[in-house]
């Protein structure tokens, strides 16, 4: 279940399949419930992912057309070299941005914001 770091930030700690799609698909729902001014920005920590299917990753690229069009911001955090894997045989690695841990990935939003803000 994702969770509020803050008012501008969400975390989505994510696990393996089954709970994955789920987790995924309820990050997404909650995402689309609220209007296009108060959605937070997303990290995705895929430290508990060893492997992402075709579905996982439509899921994902639908969480960040959602984020793009509130014009906000995901960083992928964590990414085990399996998915890592998955994510340059798909190019996707140039698709989203990555972070080395969820510190990391936090930090690197909120510089964003403050930079939007300036």
């Amino acid at each position: 279940m994702p969770s509020d770091w803050s008012n501008d930030i969400v975390i989505a700690d994510l696990a393996d399949e089954p709970e994955l799609s789920e987790e995924l698909n309820d990050l997404y729902n909650q995402l689309t419930e609220r209007g296009s001014d108060s959605v937070p920005c997303v990290v995705l920590n895929l430290a508990g992912v060893s492997y992402l299917n075709s579905s996982n990753i439509a899921q994902i690229l639908r969480i960040r057309r959602r984020l793009i069009e509130s014009q906000k911001s995901m960083k992928l955090c964590s990414v085990a070299d399996g998915v890592w894997s998955i994510m340059l045989l798909t190019g996707l690695d140039k698709v989203f941005e990555f972070a080395t841990d969820k510190a990391t990935a936090i930090a690197a939003l909120q510089l964003q914001a403050t930079k939007k803000k300036a």
